[in-house]
């Protein structure tokens, strides 16, 4: 008897979870969809042409870029030379030390001929107490402010009350940025005359490439596996999903590593929100809240050419912390502005991206493991009847490895930034492989982030064990 109802239930919620997989493929084909023209005019884009109009521009704003640095002292100086060697025409570069306990200041006061100035901060934000402040005497654009340990968001924070442009790029201290970046991401907000009040730019790994005087020479893919996976990842989030919502203007998230944000509207949001680990995430919704009750008709946009590139964790432990980070910054700004979930008054963010990232981003975990679950209780023990479990397999699998693969062909459709077919050919065969190793593996980890989360446990941000993307390449 007992036998009998456990089959049942099981049969039931293997349905379930079939139906789901169902509902989130079709979601992703129709993001696909919408992003579809805007990739098709990608590549028929002379980008150089429009590098050199926008770098000509009399319009063009002047740039405070941020870089948040705690404990950076393998990377920080390569960080600090990207961007200088930025092709804009007027930006200043604002380091902020976060109480580092390594060599940090020490190797840009003098890597950089830095001088003690005098602090002359705006209190747009209240923030840990800011020590002192630096300027380079080689590149007159170059600061270093230093402040008490308040995390991420507060050295934001500082950095917006240093600086002095109306636009700032949020910039993360082990990152570089391609050359003409910075000139692409903000081409949308000069061409808009302001509509746009925010950009996100593309982040790939550098793991695997040769790195000299701080800019990408070769592109090559790292040799550990798990890296090569997270490569994966990123052309699916970057190219379906965020280009998706973008379309709509109901785009969530700007990724950390590299962003570009209207200075007055994230003053008058609020600043960066110090009790969360998904600052960024955060930020973001709250911006889209301040427009929504302004009834303001300025919009965010991900623009898909700009690159910055980022160092990606390179072990298992390193990046199991990362995910269940990411899981709880997600959980955590969903559960803040819960009041806009379902919301007509937010229009698409409240009716389509808010649940979208609750029951596709926060949720599919759970569904995941379920059906992880349900595929060895149908093999091993036979709860489940072999037409469902063969079922879920083949779900399971075009769930994961061929949304997958598909990333991987448009990436290489649109921008060929790999120029040799070998390291196209090992990023889609292991693409082909995510689901019977990787996918797994993350699903847990981020279902361990749902129940941090539910236990009300600190996040830890964990050593990323860093090589740093040195001068002679990462690996």
């Amino acid at each position: 008897m007992i036998s009998d109802w456990m089959t049942i239930v099981v049969n039931v919620t293997a349905v379930i979870v079939i139906v789901y997989m169902v509902l989130v493929a079709l979601v992703y084909i129709s993001l696909f969809m919408i992003a579809s023209p805007k990739i098709r005019k990608e590549r028929e884009l002379n980008r150089q042409e429009l590098i050199e109009d926008t770098s000509v521009n009399t319009d063009t704003f002047p740039v405070s870029v941020l870089v948040p640095a705690f404990n950076e002292d393998i990377g920080i100086i390569d960080t600090a030379r990207s961007m200088l060697g930025l092709n804009y025409p007027q930006h200043e570069i604002i380091v902020i030390d976060d109480g580092s306990k390594d060599t940090t200041s020490e190797k840009m006061i003098q890597e950089f001929n830095m001088k003690e100035i005098d602090l002359a901060i705006r209190q747009y934000f209240p923030t840990q107490r800011v020590k002192r402040a630096f300027q380079s005497e080689d590149h007159a654009n170059l600061f270093l402010v230093q402040k008490e340990n308040g995390g991420k968001a507060d050295a934001l924070n500082a950095g917006i009350n240093f600086s002095n442009y109306p636009y700032f790029s949020a910039i993360d201290g082990d990152s570089i940025l391609d050359k003409d970046a910075l000139l692409k991401t903000m081409k949308p907000i000069i061409d808009s005359n302001g509509e746009v009040t925010a950009t996100g730019g593309t982040v790939r790994i550098a793991n695997g490439s040769t790195i000299k005087r701080s800019k990408v020479e070769k592109i090559a893919l790292a040799k550990e596996p798990v890296v090569i996976m997270q490569i994966i990842e990123y052309f699916r989030a970057f190219l379906i999903g965020r280009l998706g919502l973008s379309r709509m203007n109901i785009l969530l998230i700007i990724s950390g590593a590299f962003g570009v944000f209207e200075k007055k509207r994230v003053i008058k949001a609020g600043g960066y929100d110090v009790s969360t680990v998904g600052e960024d995430m955060e930020l973001i919704v709250r911006i889209h809240r301040s427009i929504k009750h302004e009834k303001s008709n300025q919009r965010i946009e991900y623009i898909q050419d700009p690159v910055c590139w980022t160092e990606a964790p390179s072990t298992i432990s390193s990046l199991r912390l990362q995910r269940k980070r990411w899981q709880r910054g997600l959980a955590e700004t969903l559960w803040m502005h819960k009041r806009m979930m379902f919301n007509p008054k937010y229009k698409g963010v409240g009716l389509f991206s808010m649940p979208y990232y609750l029951l596709i981003e926060l949720l599919s975990s759970i569904f995941e493991l379920v059906g992880y679950v349900i595929i060895v209780l149908g093999l091993v023990f036979s709860f489940v009847s072999p037409e469902v479990t063969i079922v879920m397999t083949v779900m399971t699998v075009l769930y994961g490895s061929l949304l997958s693969s598909l990333a991987v062909l448009l990436e290489e459709w649109t921008y060929h930034k790999f120029p040799d077919l070998k390291s196209l050919v090992i990023l889609f065969a292991w693409a082909l492989t995510e689901t019977f190793w990787y996918r797994p593996m993350v699903v847990w980890w981020r279902c361990e982030g749902i129940i941090q989360v539910l236990r009300n446990k600190k996040a830890v941000w964990g050593n990323m064990n860093r090589k740093g993307i040195s001068s002679e390449g990462t690996s």
